[in-house]
């Protein structure tokens, strides 16, 4: 996406980094595919603020000529505290803020319009964000161990890990991630692979280092989460 940028942000209030992106005005517009991430973005334009996922497949955004955009993006179980629902609530979702924070998303939406440049509507974003973080309730301690857990194995040992049944497993984290603790598990690993593959490690490396059974176990879920070959996305 032409003009798209990734600023660090304070993990402390649960956020993996902002972002702005954004087309000039003498261009065509652009179909962006965003993939399975784990995480929940919240959106400004001047249309609003939207409430970005987490997705469980591929979903296209047309970007216009001379939109633009500044984002923040909160890591896997961060969101729900924040956003004050369950993240299967906003499973696969793009609604407006409002819906969720009523008037607060509209002045919200008001004071980064309001910033002027695009650096300082990031710093205006990030800093309502993250001081609602530290007025909300915490995540759940189980969100850590969970990530960590489902990273070196499987949903019956992060379980036995853990201390707790598959079932409660399970319905903490619907509610934290937005999926069940196997999806889970699929989306974080593809998102290593593919970070492997773009930092240049080879196909074959890339899967056995994330977890994959082979090159072909990769392929696959590939073309499953993010509808097209591993060529094609990268």
């Amino acid at each position: 996406m032409t003009g798209y940028q990734e600023k660090p942000a304070p993990r402390s209030a649960g956020l993996v980094c902002s972002w702005t992106a954004g087309l000039p005005t003498d261009t065509e517009p652009y179909l962006q595919r965003v993939v399975p991430d784990g995480c929940v973005d919240l959106i400004w334009s001047e249309a609003g603020i939207l409430v970005a996922g987490p997705d469980t497949g591929p979903v296209p955004a047309l970007i216009r000529p001379g939109e633009r955009m500044v984002a923040v993006r909160f890591a896997p179980g961060a969101a729900p505290p924040v956003l004050g629902v369950p993240a299967d609530a906003v499973r696969d979702a793009r609604l407006p803020l409002a819906d969720l924070w009523g008037g607060a998303a509209d002045r919200l939406a008001e004071t980064v319009a309001a910033a002027g440049s695009p650096r300082r509507q990031q710093a205006a974003l990030v800093a309502a964000v993250t001081g609602r973080a530290r007025a909300a309730e915490p995540v759940d301690p189980l969100v850590p161990a969970v990530v960590a857990g489902l990273a070196r194995g499987s949903v019956r040992d992060v379980s036995a890990e853990i201390g707790i049944g598959e079932r409660q497993l399970r319905r903490r984290s619907l509610t934290a991630f937005g999926y069940g603790p196997k999806t889970l598990q699929r989306v974080l690993r593809f998102q290593r692979a593919l970070g492997l593959a773009r930092a240049g490690t080879p196909l074959a490396d890339a899967a056995y280092a994330a977890g994959y059974a082979d090159q072909a176990h990769l392929a696959h879920e590939v073309r499953d989460l993010a509808g097209e070959p591993i060529s094609g996305l990268l």
